[in-house]
């Protein structure tokens, strides 16, 4: 028991340190992206070639002046922040981040932190809870513009996570049935990916995530021709690094959750020739390694586009967000719902 618990500690440690490792990089990374998008340099002073540029961003907000309204609702300005914080973190506990190996003494390591067998429910759940963060501080504000960008991010989050959740329903129909995300992995360990049998539900899914995540185009709640800051327009100090911060590891965890759905997590073609080639057998530390090495280059790559597309395409009107919510992919989640029904009746997986 107490081995247990201590693998699962250690475990916890690695994947808070990576996703607070790997948001902190994102932002220098998008900026020395939008650089090269326009023909800048980027960030270059702090530290070689500015990679010590999160560090210093990490100590500026640490050390500038903390202000909080006096009109504000104290407990629920600093819960805010906080909560939106806790629930981006709190997703990337059931993501299986490699294969499990066995150790020398026949230990079995995993390397995920828990694998719940209902999984996908509990990512659905988790995420839009982080909408109440959103809320709680734009509302506890007292400011009229961090209360019109809070009630759009709530507005904007439902609409949204309709149609995400018929995507994965039809994900779900396609791979078996099992909401666990290691099961979902797994299945896609023959070398087809997931994509493949739902490319449009990849679509949808995707689309949802920019929206989710509150990032260009669909960057409205945060509108700043409009609403000033929108709903973190009274914040200053950590409490504001802390809404930036928690948009770019929710930017990485829905990368990891896209990566595992679709695109087979660990898995990688021709992954058993290169084990068989390397001479590594099943259960090898090194097969996890290089399994955790293939899904964190997914999730880079998908980053690379959520940054891609922030700096490409303009913002969208509030009531086209709308539309392109209600009218487009909720009906599109249907037919696609409808169309996995149909081809998973004809491949003989569905009997009614």
């Amino acid at each position: 028991m107490i081995s247990f618990i201590l693998i699962k500690l250690i475990t916890c440690t690695v994947v808070f340190a990576i996703s607070l490792g790997v948001a902190a990089y994102s932002t220098l990374w998008e900026r020395k992206f939008s650089a090269l998008l326009q023909d800048r340099v980027g960030p270059d002073r702090a530290g070689p070639k500015g990679l010590l540029q999160p560090l210093a961003d990490g100590g500026k907000m640490f050390f500038k002046e903390e202000i909080i309204p006096n009109v504000s609702n104290k407990f629920l300005f600093i819960l805010g922040p906080s909560l939106f914080m806790i629930t981006a973190l709190l997703t990337g506990s059931v993501i299986p981040w490699g294969k499990d190996f066995i150790t020398s003494s026949g230990k079995h390591i995993s390397f995920q932190i828990t694998d719940i067998n209902i999984g996908v429910l509990y990512i659905l759940g988790v995420a839009s809870i982080g909408v109440y963060g959103i809320m709680i501080g734009g509302w506890a504000s007292n400011n009229k513009y961090a209360l019109l960008g809070a009630i759009r991010a709530s507005s904007q989050m439902i609409s949204y996570e309709i149609a995400m959740g018929i995507s994965i329903i039809s994900l779900v129909i396609s791979t078996g049935g099992s909401l666990s995300l290691h099961d979902i992995v797994e299945q896609q360990d023959a070398g087809v990916a997931n994509v493949v049998w739902q490319p449009l539900g990849f679509l949808i899914f995707f689309i949802c995530a920019l929206a989710e995540t509150n990032r260009a185009p669909f960057d409205l709640p945060e509108c700043e021709s409009e609403l000033v800051g929108g709903y973190h327009t009274e914040y200053s100090s950590m409490k504001l690094g802390l809404y930036l911060f928690a948009e770019y590891i929710n930017m990485f965890v829905s990368s990891a959750i896209m990566s595992a759905f679709y695109f087979g997590g660990y898995n990688f073609p021709f992954a058993q020739e290169l084990y068989h080639a390397l001479g590594l057998q099943e259960g090898s530390i090194w097969i996890s390694l290089i399994g955790f090495g293939a899904f964190f280059t997914k999730i880079v790559i998908f980053i690379c586009v959520f940054m891609w597309i922030r700096w490409t395409l303009p913002r969208f009107r509030y009531d086209q967000l709308m539309n392109l919510g209600w009218k487009i992919l909720l009906p599109l989640s249907l037919f696609n719902l409808a169309l996995t029904v149909v081809i998973e009746f004809i491949r003989g997986n569905i009997h009614f």
